[in-house]
């Protein structure tokens, strides 16, 4: 008899949270599984947003994720895991990054902001799975001390936090960040990576690997 079983497949949805206009991603599998990845709602209504799709495609939050822990993508860290009893994971290398938020929120204008404690970390040469799917976990510092992305080869899918833009790369002058070191990042560990794969990244539209190796101004390798 041949096998009739349905794949079990993943799903992106992208929210776009706070004021700096970060990107927030739920990554959910065919049996209701997910991950939320960079949390950046702060508001009621942002939580609310966010609840509210997990609810309708009746969700269950497994993990919580950041790439890196600058403000802007672990404003919403306490809400989604309080409010889901989900761990959070941080790359190993930003624990002192997450920690400086609760001292400079208020600059920002996030006076309410609270901490979450991450569960464990995330370090490159490991895998995270969500259904029947790998998740790659690369290391990609630059932008921040131990950034990292993940990379679901089987989808040709790059969660890609704040390394790569449309035509752009990610600021490199807070404290950990480094130009040279992003751009090495960039160069050896996102465009080793097959052409057609969609980059998802922390700030504005999605793009390809093979679009920014000949169109981005900062760091294309093609003409």
């Amino acid at each position: 008899m041949p096998n009739l079983q349905t794949p079990i497949m993943l799903t992106l949805q992208r929210f776009t949270f706070n004021d700096l206009a970060e990107n927030t991603y739920i990554l959910y599998d065919t049996n209701g599984l997910c991950f939320v990845i960079d949390p950046g709602c702060y508001s009621k209504n942002e939580q609310e947003e966010l609840a509210n799709f997990i609810q309708a495609k009746k969700l269950k939050v497994v993990q919580v994720l950041n790439t890196h822990c600058h403000i802007d993508h672990v404003l919403g860290n306490y809400f989604v895991t309080s409010t889901y009893k989900a761990p959070l994971f941080i790359p190993s290398g930003e624990e002192a990054v997450l920690k400086a938020v609760k001292a400079y929120a208020p600059n920002y204008g996030f006076q309410q902001y609270q901490e979450a404690e991450p569960a464990g970390f995330l370090a490159e040469a490991t895998y995270l799975s969500l259904g029947e799917e790998v998740i790659q976990i690369l290391s990609v510092p630059g932008h921040s001390p131990a950034h990292v992305a993940f990379y679901i080869a089987k989808q040709a899918i790059l969660i890609g936090g704040d390394v790569l833009f449309r035509e752009s790369i990610g600021r490199t002058d807070l404290p950990g960040g480094n130009f040279d070191t992003l751009i090495k990042s960039i160069h050896t560990k996102l465009f080793t990576l097959p052409n057609d794969v969609t980059v998802y990244p922390g700030h504005g539209p999605e793009t390809t690997i093979g679009y920014e190796k000949v169109n981005n101004p900062f760091c294309a390798i093609a003409k």
